[in-house]
Parts: C-alpha cells; sequence; structure tokens
C-alpha cells in the first residue's frame, strides 16, 4: 500500500490483478484500477500525488493519472516478475526491478526505457532512488548491492559482505548511507560513495525482510519473517 503525499487517498495492490484507490477520511473506495493479468503487490505515488505506478507479476509496469484514474503508460520490457517500482524525487523517472536480474528505468512522462541496469546474478529484490535522485541502489538475491548514477547509468560501487539474499534496501535522507537487510539475519550500514560497510546491525534471529530510517537519519527500524510451528 501507499499513501499519497498531497491527498487523503491511499492506494492498495492485491493478489486479484487490481489495485484500488481509497479515501481515508471516509473509508470509501473511490476507484479500481484494471489492466495487469497477474498479481500487483508493488506501487508508489509520485511526491506531487499526480500519478500512481505499479508493479506486477506480469512483467509489466503501469502510469496511472490519480484524477481521471486512467492508464497513462504500460511499461513492457522486463522479462519476469516485477519486485519493486519507484518514482525519483523529481517525477521524472522510474525505476523498475524485476526478478529477470535486472532494473530498468523509464522516463515518466514518455514511457520510454532510457536505461537497463544491469550486473546482479540472481533476482533483483528490491530498488530505490536517493532523495536527490542522483543514485539508485539495487538489492539482489546474490548477496549484494550495486550503486548507479541515475545520469549515466554506470555502476559506481558494488557492496559486497552479506551471507544471504538482501530483500531490502533504502538511503538515509541525507543520502550519504545505504541500510540492507539480509536473510543472513544481520541488517549492515554503507557508505553510499565508497561501498565501505560502517556497520553490522546483529540481534535479530529469523530473516530480516524490511528496514527503515526515520526521517533525521538517526534511528532505524528492522523487521524480520517470524517462522512458527504448529
Amino acid at each position: 500500500m501507499a499513501f499519497n503525499p498531497q491527498s487523503t487517498l491511499v492506494a492498495t495492490g492485491s493478489m486479484d490483478a487490481t489495485a484500488k484507490l481509497w479515501d481515508v477520511e471516509t473509508g470509501e473506495e473511490v476507484a479500481t484500477l484494471t489492466g495487469h493479468t497477474g498479481e500487483v503487490l508493488f506501487l508508489c505515488f509520485n511526491t506531487v500525488g499526480n500519478q500512481l505506478v505499479t508493479g506486477s507479476f506480469d512483467h509489466t509496469v503501469t502510469i496511472w493519472d490519480v484524477a481521471s484514474r486512467r492508464r497513462v503508460h504500460t511499461l513492457i520490457g522486463h522479462t519476469g516478475e516485477i519486485s519493486n517500482v519507484q518514482f525519483n524525487w523529481d517525477c521524472s523517472l522510474i525505476v523498475s526491478a524485476s526478478i529477470d536480474k535486472t532494473c530498468k528505468i523509464w522516463e515518466a512522462v514518455s514511457g520510454k526505457c532510457v536505461a537497463t541496469l544491469v550486473g546482479h546474478k540472481e533476482e533483483v529484490l528490491d530498488v530505490c532512488f536517493d532523495l536527490r535522485g542522483q543514485l539508485i541502489a539495487s538489492a539482489s538475491a546474490d548477496g549484494t548491492v550495486r550503486v548507479f548514477s541515475a545520469t549515466t547509468h554506470q555502476c559506481l560501487a558494488t557492496l559486497e559482505g552479506h551471507d544471504g539474499e538482501i530483500s531490502k534496501i533504502c538511503f538515509s535522507p541525507q543520502g550519504n548511507r545505504i541500510l540492507t537487510a539480509s536473510s543472513d539475519k544481520t541488517a549492515r550500514l554503507w557508505d553510499a560513495q565508497t561501498g565501505v560497510c560502517q556497520q553490522i546491525l546483529e540481534g535479530h534471529t529469523d530473516e530480516i525482510f524490511s528496514c527503515v530510517f526515520n526521517y533525521e537519519g538517526d534511528t532505524i527500524i528492522t523487521g524480520i519473517h517470524i517462522h512458527t510451528r504448529t
């Protein structure tokens, strides 16, 4: 799910291949967005709140106009399920990650693919922009992170050290650090420019699937998957 930063709308994606818009003040459904043929599990509003992007297991990404509830573009090019999608800060670009081992950068206005980011040996499980929109970081099942320039599309650093797949990645608000969560039961802090691991966060007893900075960048929250037995 995703909150619209400029209104009372919230978007949800579902395994029924639809996304829905809801008004959080009334709880009423505003619209159902149809067109995907696979599960819609990843979505994001742009920062001005006028567009929504959805990623699906049908290998496609769709850009929607929030006001008209209409599809603007369908982004086709990946050969595997979409694992995450995100707008950059000025709403000009979209980055998508896929289990086809690549990320793609798309122009939000035209829907054109401007670059394919390669190098991972296994599925790409997460991707994100820094807040300035200058850097892109991708996390993979191969246990590495790759940091790319959003303008030149070159790989600037490879972050290695985890002993398992990396399922979540994010930049600090200041953009100088990268936080990763891994199935090796640790989270790690990295220098975004050099790729050097600055700190290993230990203590969890199971795979870490989620991590996030607070707005000030001085606190981290991590979440794990707990296996239960009956």
